[in-house]
């Protein structure tokens, strides 16, 4: 006997069970809900949350509702009877049979009577109606010659189309019947057929006759009643009436009902459409001028059809009056050339072909075999006739012959001296040709990749030659024509300034051809103005750097070049001067301003330049009208300089100009005698080196010329300062008191009165610009709002109103939050349960796929393994 088996202790249940959950209630799954702050006398509710235990009870009540839902949905298992009054109680069964019946009637008769129209109504046309139309019944028609028209006999049709043998017999049986003669032959029935045909025809056309001789009949007597029944008098005894004249609106409106509408204009092209379409002309320009140079100017024309009697001796008819021939209507039509004569005989002779058809039916084969015995009795007399020509007329004529054949000879030497003449002509025409094309510029051009090839490709041209090949360039490669244009053409752009540039700095300069390739420089920039600022941006800043520099070495400045000049009078050609800031504008204006300020005058080409700076700062100062102090200073200090020596107490003139120094008169002129033979001309850039005193003083009259313009210019652009009287004083001082305007020529002394008149002796009477004083606004003073706080971290409400709208609002919100909860759960659940069926669907399917590769396999080694033993 085994011992019996110990009882467990209920201790080691409780510490199993214990374990069993501890282990099942991993400590880093537990959720704890943290507070922020401990509340004295709150209770805490799931402080710590047990996973799965609430999601499982959730994931079960979904499993009885919304899957059960889910699974049911679109399936239906209810048959409902939708008859009419199926449900009503009220209804005897024969009401109900009844309105089934009337309400099925009235279904089919709605759509049977979908398309029909008003039955009450008979539609006709031309006074028949249109139901007896469509039944087909031939109407006879009285224009028509018979009712038979069109129509075969029957017994034409047995004798000419088989089945005569039928008809001969019933015929012969009728005639034995009848006078028991001999029975008539095929002939003989054909001829009596023909007979009466042509007294049916006869018959037709009296009848046809008699109709059209009662008709004009009737029309006589219709005209000689119908003025009694209108009551009117004839033509000729009626009066006209009298028309109003037309009143002029009536006129008017007559006319403009004449006058011609506006036409519909073409489609609007695009700019990338023109492009295209330019570039399409000059590369067929190109390919004509290559043809051209190789002496190739054929041009390829489809080969035309050469007859075998053609001769190609180059003889062309100039209308072809051929007669064309065709068949139309049993007979043959002539037309020449699709003439309308022709046209209109052969619509006449349709016409009357109608009636004289059937007329020449009999004779048209008697006509026919005539013909024929006629024309094969001429082609044998015909032949004849040459037979005898050719064995009478051989040897009779070998004398002309030869006289023939020396013409001939003789004729075809001239022809071919002629020939020899036009080649040559033609062949010095041809290289001539081909020297015109070689000289003549190409019309499609490669955007150059460096500063060399556009130099190379510009260089020995004109400057309207040049300006065309830049064009062409441009117009070959435009942007819309392929992926890599647009950063060539950009390049292109820093290219033509480099080139503008390098033209600036020739002696001497050539303005003529910048002036030309500006225009070309404006459309590239407008093409990619963001290329070209950047550009513009660098060489303005490498400009002011090396300025910036020289003034650190030696304290002052040079003025710049004739290049730099040009680059900043393109600049205001190119971007506004206008704008309150610009990216390139705005620099350029402040290098104007610093070579203002920093670069002396100690040259006449210095004075020069400086005229020119001048210009351009008030070129770009002439919209936007902005205040320069620099260039008012720099006027100051050009006409102090044409001021003889001495005490000047007036005014003051402020680097780079001094009161005194080398270049005190440089500006003055020596000789009163050069003021009368000054002329007024454009003032020139540079002073030849061997001039004389004359053309010194020529010079410096120019300047100051150009000086005092520029002043008077300034007065009327500022006019409307506050303090343009302070601005404009000094300049007025020195022209009115200090400045030898008795010697200067009568054109200057003219401008030098009228820049006196513009500026005022007196101050202006415009008040300071000044803010309007006006009392500060003070600052709202709000009361706070108190509200009494009884328990921390509870709003009160001021009425009971109050707190019930603010209760309901927190519940809504706490509501509505769990409810999107509550769906995103829901989603969540039949997301997963689609997911697991899809995959259990597809691990079905796999395991059936392995079943048969399994079946397919065994039964396959089976079958080896049976040819195996076949071949044993």
């Amino acid at each position: 006997m085994g011992k019996p088996p110990k009882k467990k202790n209920l201790a080691d249940k409780v510490r199993k069970t214990k374990t069993s959950t501890q282990i099942k209630n991993n400590p880093f799954e537990v959720k704890v809900n943290r507070k922020k702050f401990e509340v004295l006398g709150r209770k805490s509710k799931h402080d710590v949350g047990l996973p799965g235990v609430s999601r499982s009870k959730a994931i079960n009540k979904r499993k009885k509702t919304l899957l059960k839902e889910f699974r049911l949905k679109h399936k239906d298992n209810k048959l409902i009877d939708r008859r009419f009054g199926e449900y009503d109680t009220n209804m005897a069964p024969e009401d109900k049979i009844l309105k089934r019946f009337a309400l099925e009637r009235q279904r089919t008769q709605a759509k049977k009577d979908l398309y029909n129209l008003n039955e009450d109504e008979e539609l006709t046309h031309y006074g028949q109606s249109l139901a007896e139309i469509e039944k087909l019944t031939d109407m006879v028609d009285s224009d028509s010659d018979t009712e038979e028209r069109g129509l075969l006999s029957a017994e034409l049709t047995a004798a000419n189309f088989g089945g005569g043998g039928g008809l001969l017999r019933k015929k012969t049986c009728e005639d034995g019947e009848e006078g028991r003669g001999k029975p008539k032959t095929r002939q003989e029935l054909i001829e009596e057929l023909i007979l009466k045909s042509k007294q049916e025809k006869r018959e037709r056309q009296a009848q046809k006759e008699e109709a059209e001789v009662l008709t004009e009949k009737l029309d006589q007597d219709w005209k000689s009643i119908q003025g009694l029944l209108a009551h009117k008098a004839p033509k000729a005894d009626r009066e006209e009436p009298h028309q109003p004249k037309l009143d002029a609106y009536d006129m008017m409106v007559r006319e403009l009902g004449f006058e011609m509408k506006a036409q519909p204009s073409e489609k609007l092209k695009t700019a990338e459409e023109l492009a295209r379409e330019e570039g399409e002309r000059l590369r067929k320009l190109e390919v004509d001028r290559q043809k051209r140079m190789l002496g190739d100017v054929g041009e390829n024309k489809p080969p035309s059809h050469l007859s075998a009697d053609d001769l190609n001796d180059g003889f062309i008819l100039d209308k072809d009056d051929r007669k064309t021939l065709s068949y139309q209507d049993g007979k043959w039509n002539i037309n020449e050339g699709g003439d309308e004569e022709g046209e209109k005989d052969s619509l006449e002779d349709d016409g009357e072909g109608n009636e004289e058809e059937e007329d020449n039916d009999d004779g048209e084969e008697e006509e026919k075999d005539y013909a024929d015995e006629e024309t094969e009795e001429e082609e044998e007399e015909g032949h004849s006739d040459l037979e005898s020509e050719q064995g009478s007329g051989v040897d009779d004529d070998d004398d002309d012959d030869e006289v023939e054949k020396q013409d001939e000879d003789e004729g075809k030497g001239g022809e071919q001296m002629k020939t020899n003449d036009e080649e040559v002509v033609s062949q010095e025409e041809m290289k001539a040709m081909q020297e015109a094309a070689r000289d003549e510029l190409p019309y499609t051009f490669k955007a150059p990749e460096s500063y060399g090839d556009l130099k190379a490709m510009l260089q020995g041209h004109s400057a309207e030659q040049q300006r065309l090949i830049v064009e062409r360039t441009q117009k070959c490669n435009h942007p819309s024509l392929a992926i890599g244009n647009k950063n060539k053409l950009q390049r292109l752009f820093g290219f033509l300034l480099e080139y503008v540039g390098e033209l600036a700095t020739q002696s001497p300069p050539e303005l003529n051809t910048i002036n030309t390739l500006i225009p070309q420089i404006y459309g590239l920039c407008q093409l990619f103005p963001d290329a070209a600022c950047k550009v513009m941006q660098s060489l303005l800043s490498d400009s002011t750097h090396s300025m910036e520099e020289t003034i650190e070495v030696k304290g002052h400045g040079a003025f710049p070049g004739l290049d730099m000049l040009i680059y900043l009078k393109i600049v205001a050609l190119l971007f506004p001067t206008s704008d309150f800031r610009h990216p390139v504008t705005t620099p350029a204006f402040l290098y104007i301003s610093q070579a203002l300020t920093k670069c002396p005058v100690v040259s006449l080409e210095g004075a020069v330049a400086g005229s020119l700076l001048c210009c351009l700062a008030v070129e770009y100062v002439s919209l936007s009208r902005r205040f320069a102090p620099e260039l008012v200073n720099f006027l100051l200090g050009l006409l102090h300089l044409a001021v003889p020596s001495g005490p000047c107490t007036d005014y003051c003139v402020v680097p780079p100009f001094r009161q005194q120094g080398k270049a005190r008169e440089l500006l003055l002129v020596r000789e009163t005698d050069s003021s009368f033979s000054w002329i007024k001309k454009p003032l020139p850039l540079t002073l030849p080196h061997t001039s004389t005193k004359q053309q010194k003083d020529h010079y410096r009259l120019s300047v100051l010329h150009t000086c005092l313009d520029l002043v008077k210019r300034c007065a009327t652009l500022y006019r409307e300062l506050p303090s343009y009287h302070q601005i404009f004083q000094p300049i007025r001082t020195l022209l009115a008191k200090h400045l030898p305007v008795e010697g200067f020529p009568t054109s200057l002394q003219v401008l030098h009165r009228e820049i006196l008149e513009v500026l005022p002796e007196s101050p202006s009477q415009h008040a300071p610009l000044v803010f309007e004083k006006k009392k500060p606004i003070p600052l709202k003073l709000l009361e706070p709002k108190i509200v009494e706080v009884l328990d921390y971290g509870k709003k009160r409400g001021s009425t009971k109103e109050e707190k019930e709208r603010e209760r309901l609002k927190h519940k809504y919100k706490r509501e509505f939050k769990g409810a999107l909860r509550e769906i995103r759960k829901d989603t969540r659940f039949l997301a997963q349960t689609k997911l697991s069926d899809i995959m259990s669907r597809d691990a079905e399917r796999k395991r059936k796929v392995k079943e048969l590769y399994g079946s397919l396999a065994t039964q396959e080694g089976e079958w080896k393994a049976l040819k195996r033993k076949k071949k044993k």
